[in-house]
């Protein structure tokens, strides 16, 4: 497999006429170590399918091609998703990849087998909304591998009490476990970004945390309590509950202390708040 190097990148953005925007958050890879690497370290295989979001110009593809079953590579700009498939079709012929013209955030169905991993360079300014959509969206991925901003990463990864912990924390460990999976160097990009990227590996945990209807009244409970991150629980949920009696009264009942703050509870605990809060008419 050939795969793109900083002038093949730079040769096929010239041809097509692409300028990297910062509004899309759009910086490719340019190094084949790099997504070697990703692929590797993502540990996925001969048998998997893979969703990747934001392809670009193809780098991460290209191996992820010549490892994988089958990769789906949905892309939201309309001059890359045309300019992809001839690069595919020039460096991994044969290969079953097909690339899908929509928006990740969106996504409701995709193209042939259900997915079973993502693995992905994450667009920065919207990487947290688009790994959640798809979490919830394919229980079928079991695993994933993305490339985020090295800040976003340390909130996906963290856990209760850390400076970083928050909403991204708590919903991405709803669906699975979160590591920290390596860093990743500025040089490696086209441009090169001015913040540090690292890698983040998740698993999905082999039992969920409730259904449907359990995370949406979890997450309503997340979202109240990292509001006002320096307030109690007691005071962060009262407008949730209806009044700070009420929150204190469903505190108690899940076995939490009325003034613990949202930063010291994990995600079994804002699980067992959400059974005994019921929101105010």
């Amino acid at each position: 497999m050939r795969l793109l190097g900083a002038t093949d990148i730079r040769r096929l953005a010239e041809g097509a006429g692409v300028r990297p925007t910062k509004q899309r958050g759009q910086n490719f890879v340019v190094d084949g170590n790099t997504v070697r690497r990703i692929v590797r370290v993502a540990g996925v295989g001969a048998d998997d399918v893979v969703l990747e979001v934001g392809p670009g110009l193809g780098s991460l593809t290209l191996a992820l091609a010549e490892r994988v079953r089958r990769v789906v590579a949905v892309e939201v700009d309309e001059v890359l998703a045309a300019l992809l498939p001839s690069t595919l079709a020039e460096r991994a012929p044969g290969r079953d990849v097909e690339v899908v013209l929509a928006d990740a955030m969106r996504i409701e169905e995709l193209p042939g087998p259900a997915p079973t991993a993502l693995v992905a360079n994450l667009p920065y300014n919207v990487s947290v909304p688009v790994l959640l959509h798809i979490l919830q969206r394919y229980p079928s991925v079991t695993r994933a591998l993305v490339m985020v901003q090295a800040e976003v990463a340390h909130r996906l990864a963290a856990g209760p009490g850390s400076r970083t912990y928050g909403v991204p924390s708590v919903k991405a460990a709803w669906y699975g476990r979160v590591e920290a999976a390596g860093t990743v160097g500025r040089s490696v990009f086209w441009p090169v970004p001015n913040v540090d990227s690292e890698l983040v590996a998740w698993t999905r945990h082999e039992q969920p945390w409730g259904d449907e209807a359990a995370r949406l009244r979890t997450f309503a409970v997340v979202d109240a309590a990292f509001a006002q991150r320096r307030k109690t629980l007691r005071s962060a949920l009262s407008s949730l509950a209806g009044s700070g009696e009420a929150a204190e009264a469903a505190l108690v009942a899940a076995g939490v202390d009325p003034r613990t703050r949202g930063e010291q509870l994990d995600v079994q605990g804002f699980r067992a708040i959400a059974e005994t809060l019921r929101p105010a008419p």
